[in-house]
């Protein structure tokens, strides 16, 4: 069992501390999360996780620590995001990575194993940053996504998981 623990930098406190417990909470089920390493929703999900010494595969930009992207599967991921992303041209190098790096966060390491559902945070609850990609993969794979923003997708989350 896999889930997608990602989200904007600039998650509200609250949200953090729910985003904490339900890192905990998950990896307490047995659930392993996946998630990019960054500061705010990610390392929220990551620490909760860790305090309970859950699994994670956490996905860095530079594919040189943390789980690691299949070789063989980083330019389709690439390709992947440039496809959902709305302004891939003018991304540099680094974001491209990012982006990239989504695609594993929601799809697995060889982007063939992805997960049951995706949880995050967005400002307002729109589709965007970095975590819209990864919010776009997620529906073009008809995998459910929870976004904190919404109360009403917190019950949901609850509903399936607790």
């Amino acid at each position: 069992m896999y889930y997608a623990g990602v989200g904007s930098r600039e998650t509200p406190q609250d949200v953090l501390e729910t985003m904490w417990k339900i890192g905990k909470y998950l990896a307490d089920k047995g659930y392993t999360l996946r998630s990019g390493g960054a500061r705010g929703a990610d390392a929220a999900f990551e620490n909760g996780c860790d305090s309970v010494m859950g699994s994670k595969e956490i996905f860095y930009a530079n594919n040189n620590k943390g789980t690691l992207m299949l070789a063989e599967a980083i330019p389709i991921a690439e390709q992947m995001a440039a496809s959902v992303h709305p302004a891939w041209d003018r991304c540099n190098t680094y974001v491209r990575k990012l982006q990239t790096r989504n695609m594993a966060q929601v799809l697995g390491a060889d982007l063939k194993h992805p997960v049951d559902f995706l949880v995050c945070w967005t400002k307002n609850g729109e589709k965007i940053g970095g975590t819209a990609t990864a919010i776009s993969v997620a529906e073009m794979n008809n995998i459910p996504v929870f976004n904190l923003y919404f109360e009403s997708d917190l019950q949901k989350l609850r509903e399936l998981v607790f």
